[in-house]
């Protein structure tokens, strides 16, 4: 895909090492000019502002579990002057809010800023400007206590189950952690415990005497689906979790998902490049572009009148692996 002009600016920079003053400052105007113009930007912001609408009328009364109102992140690059560091901006101003039942599907090509949304979502990195809520109070500024009672309602599903495990646990350990860190239950409940996460997500009872090594990739991945629920959250992030899977396990992991949103009312926010995927999990998609949100709209409105010319592209660039019929 097509990289960004700030991608391009700074590979450039970096294979270039030192330059004079005007050279840096060209280019740091440049990575700084890199935003959208200002008559689409509004476009695309009075189009996304008409979908949230729509969205808390559905919802009205209640309380969203994670609102991230206006928010903006920006990092500073290795590259440019002391006084004039060239700037990514990784997220520009995205409003969103998960609602208590609901998957929010986030798409986009890499870079876009969909990871860094989810963490800013779950705590591990702090907006530049911008508010954050959970359950209506403002986290913006998390306390260690904050952290806490957050960690315990919000859990996360990482990309590559084979760096998110500790190579060094037993499965039973690692279901056994979390709840041994937040205090949760008797000895014998977590126990208890432990098997109905096992049974839960389609793994044999002698999976969890495995290491992480001795299972496959969607074993894994299962093991950290599993892991994630064992305080029994009301929110699951998931960023990309079938990424880093072969085609023929992607559909059953997708599967154990839907059923346990279904079961347990899971809230659920679906990150992934692909639209066809998120289009099969999702109930509200979020198409973002250059840290942006371009469209919004239910899984039937995106795809069968895309408004942005961005959501067009991503539509026909990516076959999809799944049944057409599926999602609907």
């Amino acid at each position: 895909m097509t990289r960004t002009l700030t991608t391009q600016a700074e590979e450039v920079m970096g294979s270039m090492g030192s330059m004079s003053p005007e050279m840096e400052e060209k280019l740091h105007e440049e990575v700084e000019g890199a935003a959208p113009d200002p008559a689409k930007e509004a476009e695309e912001r009075s189009r996304v502002t008409a979908a949230e609408e729509a969205t808390l009328k559905e919802h009205e009364g209640e309380t969203p579990i994670i609102f991230l109102d206006d928010i903006k992140v920006t990092f500073k690059t290795r590259t440019g002057s002391i006084l004039h560091p060239n700037l990514v901006h990784a997220v520009r101003g995205l409003t969103l809010r998960l609602w208590p039942g609901e998957t929010i599907g986030i798409v986009g090509e890499s870079g876009c800023g969909k990871s860094t949304t989810a963490n800013v979502m779950c705590g591990l990195q702090s907006p530049t400007s911008g508010k954050v809520y959970f359950k209506g109070k403002d986290v913006t500024h998390r306390t260690a206590a904050d952290r806490r009672v957050i960690g315990r309602v919000i859990s996360v599903v990482f990309q590559d189950p084979a760096t998110a495990l500790n190579a060094r646990m037993t499965v039973h350990d690692q279901l056994m952690d979390p709840m041994i860190v937040h205090k949760v239950g008797t000895p014998e409940e977590r126990e208890k415990r432990v098997h109905e996460l096992i049974g839960m997500v389609g793994l044999p009872e002698s999976a969890l005497e495995a290491l992480p090594s001795q299972l496959s990739g969607g074993q894994r991945q299962r093991v950290a689906i599993a892991r994630a629920l064992s305080l029994k959250p009301d929110a699951i992030i998931a960023d990309e979790p079938t990424s880093a899977l072969d085609v023929s396990v992607r559909a059953q992991i997708l599967n154990l998902l839907m059923d346990l949103k279904k079961e347990l009312n899971l809230a659920m926010v679906f990150i992934s490049h692909d639209i066809q995927t998120v289009r099969y999990i999702s109930d509200r998609i979020i198409v973002m572009n250059a840290g942006q949100a371009v469209e919004e709209g239910t899984a039937a409105e995106v795809f069968n009148n895309p408004k942005d010319d961005y959501t067009r592209l991503l539509l026909g660039a990516a076959p999809s692996l799944l049944h057409p019929d599926l999602g609907e």
